[in-house]
């Protein structure tokens, strides 16, 4: 049997064209007010499910799902499956960055 040796990963090099552009595509997802709220309650626990996401917005599953995956995809959020529910978390790192990219317009 052959072993495989597992490869230490690179951090990832980001040039300043890649950060605009996940800036860019952060600023688009939070450029509807119902995503920002639905982020908003993300954040403010460790683990939101998406079924307590549509109780507490009243929102169809396919808006709730529509905005979840712009937000996942602008990489705010992380999504993982809990048996039959569906768990999302803030990328904490990603969004200090993205305020850091904001402050710096006010330097």
């Amino acid at each position: 049997m052959s072993k495989k040796k597992d490869k230490p990963e690179k951090p990832a090099a980001t040039t300043i064209a890649e950060d605009a552009a996940a800036m860019h595509a952060i600023s688009r997802a939070l450029a509807d007010p119902r995503r920002v709220e639905v982020l908003r309650m993300i954040a403010c626990s460790e683990s939101t499910s998406c079924m307590d996401l549509r109780t507490a917005m009243t929102m169809n599953p396919a808006t709730l799902s529509h905005h979840m995956k712009q937000l996942e995809t602008a990489g705010l959020i992380e999504t993982r499956r809990d048996g039959k529910l569906v768990r999302a978390t803030l990328r904490k790192k990603t969004w200090k960055s993205y305020l850091a990219h904001l402050k710096s317009f006010a330097a």
